[in-house]
């Protein structure tokens, strides 16, 4: 048997918090070296964090990085880790992991595949490193070995696949495979996606398993730069079978997963393998790279794998959500060193997901954290010993209603018994003047008076527009972050008021679809997550019909009206952002899931998501950040580009109402027989 302990540890970095991401790694190979680890596995990028967006091509950035990966090698002895950092050679950066053991840097190996879709834009700073390249490279005056290598520490060899590359279809695994490594360390800054953990499970047990090593998997952890969420989940598996899972969402700057693992069996396992080819370099071809250093001496441990009890069960995507959009928050406040959060609670289901996340975010830090982790993390806010959940909430959680004469008892209430639910501040702040006093100043100005009939649309968003100041002042009297309520359902058609429902600095639930949002309030009313109270008073905001509230109340106004069914509206998004279909393949796939509905009346729907889409993405542009929490974000900064002016689809929308009246014309199956 040759055994050794590996380890996977996620962390919880800041872009160019140098000493504080300094300080979390050397933890990190504190805690690794304790459990008796030979080879830790860090995060990609973790030295400089992942989203230092430009301020990579800065030298001065590329140069302190190597400065701190000098600070912390002394911190390496008696252990060999792999720790990531953007590294430049030949006028270019690479996205690189430097192999430290003892106290020394062994070399550098580069990533071959930079992830470029979506979120990540890698290639505009990074080049891909070239396979089978290997070069002797000036690093901060010293001559090191970087490029496709392989470590040899102990008789035990190591390889890389860096984040992306274990995503692509030809992954760098299987040259490894070829070349007789040992294990492999996939270092990365992962985030998070609905159903995403899964597919790293997939890729990391059957690594294992196809290329016959030890495969290890490291992640970030938390918010780490204001849109991405990562939620750690470390992994380790060796042969096709899991060892250790590491937790997610945790709220712990560190977290350590270790195994031990037989480095013969899974030897014996490429010896058997009928498909296995070795590689045999040629003379002076050799990408492995000596390690003088001896592995501490271990027992033979069992692993002792299980999962938490939530990533089981029909709820995890509610779980996912909750954890995610939480620990997003506590980051964003820390970080930011804000002294709380305001949320206009209009007593909708919005405003209410809202305020109930900022104040879970109180109940999870604490349960994970602990009282003194807790006060620790948030150390600037000056939190007593003392202090209850109920309290700490309290006081950084402002929910404000603010009534017009077009709202009604039904949402003050329930926004009221929201807030005390949940433990928030609350004030409630009549703003009808305000919307009055605005319209009375215009119409004199014009020299008419402003109608309902004629006027519709002025006169609801005045109302909307009329609440910012009010709740922008809140926030800078108590130094706390204004947050936006906005969902993606209302982004994609532009349901919302540019300095009204809008203003904040963070839009936490902008990346998720309306439908969801409702389904979720109603779990969180009679369910609740893992550990966890639900709130029954919930129900007064999940018995209402959503509406905007804007036009006198016998008007009658809902969401669904003005717009079209929530579900509808989110499928043919699916369809024709995510999907890219136009106008008339929408239609097609729509008809085929909403049967129930009439031709003429879908073709409306259809048309209108288009023209409200094409129409609207001057407003996503002007968007508080969000969180991204799944793949169909419509966040022109970061995940779906679309022209501010276009031609607005109008040949495909012609194409589409003559289907539509093809398919009208057409007699009914019931009819027909």
């Amino acid at each position: 048997m040759k055994l050794i302990k590996v380890g996977a540890a996620v962390l919880n970095q800041t872009p160019l918090d140098w000493d504080g991401n300094a300080r979390r790694i050397v933890d990190a190979i504190g805690l690794a070296r304790e459990a008796g680890v030979g080879v830790l596995c860090l995060p990609e990028l973790c030295v400089t964090g992942y989203g230092c967006e430009d301020a990579f091509f800065s030298p001065g950035v590329l140069a302190t990085a190597l400065e701190v990966l000098d600070e912390v090698a002394p911190a390496t002895a008696g252990i060999a880790v792999a720790l990531g950092l953007p590294l430049a050679y030949k006028k270019a950066i690479f996205d690189a992991v430097a192999f430290v053991a003892d106290g020394r840097v062994a070399g550098f190996a580069a990533k071959h595949n930079l992830a470029g879709e979506g979120l990540y834009y890698e290639p505009r700073w990074f080049k891909p490193w070239p396979e089978g390249r290997r070069v002797d490279a000036d690093v901060g005056g010293r001559r090191l070995p970087l490029g496709d290598l392989t470590f040899v520490v102990d008789g035990v060899s190591v390889g890389f696949e860096i984040c992306e590359d274990a995503w692509v279809a030809e992954r760098p695994g299987s040259r490894l495979a070829a070349r007789g490594v040992d294990v492999v360390l996939n270092p990365s800054a992962s985030h998070f996606a609905f159903g995403k953990h899964e597919i790293r499970r997939r890729f990391v047990v059957e690594g294992s398993r196809a290329f016959s090593v030890v495969y290890v998997y490291s992640n970030l952890l938390g918010n780490d730069a204001g849109r991405m969420i990562f939620d750690g989940g470390a992994l380790i598996a060796a042969g096709g079978r899991f060892l250790a899972e590491g937790r997610r969402f945790s709220f712990a700057d560190v977290g350590l997963s270790t195994a031990t693992v037989d480095v013969d069996e899974t030897r014996m396992l490429r010896m058997r393998s009928v498909s296995h080819r070795p590689e045999i370099p040629a003379r002076g071809e050799d990408p492995r790279v000596d390690v003088g250093f001896r592995f501490p001496e271990i027992d033979f441990e069992r692993p002792r794998l299980a999962r938490e009890d939530w990533e089981v069960g029909p709820h995890v995507k509610e779980e996912e959500f909750t954890r995610a959009v939480a620990l997003g928050l506590f980051d964003y406040l820390r970080k930011s060193r804000s002294r709380g959060f305001v949320v206009s609670l209009s007593g909708g289901a919005d405003s209410a997901a809202t305020s109930v996340l900022a104040a879970l975010l109180v109940r999870f830090a604490l349960q994970d954290l602990g009282p003194d982790g807790f006060r620790d993390k948030l150390a600037y806010l000056g939190f007593s010993s003392g202090a209850t959940p109920e309290e700490i909430v309290h006081r950084l959680l402002l929910c404000v209603y603010q009534a017009t004469r077009n709202s009604s008892a039904t949402t003050r209430e329930a926004a009221r018994a929201v807030a005390e639910a949940i433990g928030a501040d609350y004030l409630e702040l009549d703003v009808d003047a305000l919307v009055q006093s605005y319209t009375a100043m215009v119409g004199e100005g014009i020299g008419r008076e402003l109608t309902w009939e004629r006027d519709d649309l002025a006169l609801q968003n005045v109302q909307a527009r009329a609440r910012g100041p009010g709740v922008w002042m809140l926030a800078n009297l108590r130094g706390a972050l204004l947050l936006a309520t906005s969902n993606r359902s209302e982004a994609a058609v532009g349901y919302a008021t540019m300095d009204g429902d809008t203003c904040g600095g963070l839009s936490p639930i902008a990346g998720i679809d309306k439908a969801f949002l409702r389904r979720w309030l109603r779990w969180m009313e009679t369910v609740g997550p893992a550990g966890l109270a639900p709130i029954p008073a919930l129900d007064r905001v999940n018995r209402q019909t959503p509406t905007a509230e804007l036009r006198p109340q016998g008007a009658g106004q809902t969401d669904e009206q003005d717009l079209m069914p929530y579900e509808l509206l989110d499928a043919i998004e699916g369809a024709a952002i995510r999907d890219k279909l136009v106008p008339p393949e929408v239609y097609r796939v729509m008809r085929a899931d909403f049967p129930e509905i009439e031709p003429r009346q879908l073709g409306e729907w259809v048309e209108r998501f288009f023209r409200l889409w094409c129409r609207n993405q001057w407003k996503r542009e002007r968007y508080a950040p969000s969180f991204h929490v799944d793949d169909k974000n419509l966040d022109p900064k970061t995940w779906c580009r679309f022209p501010i002016l276009s031609g607005g689809f109008e040949r495909e929308l012609a194409e589409l109402w003559a289907l539509v009246e093809r398919e009208a014309e057409r007699p009914s199956p019931a009819a027909a027989s």
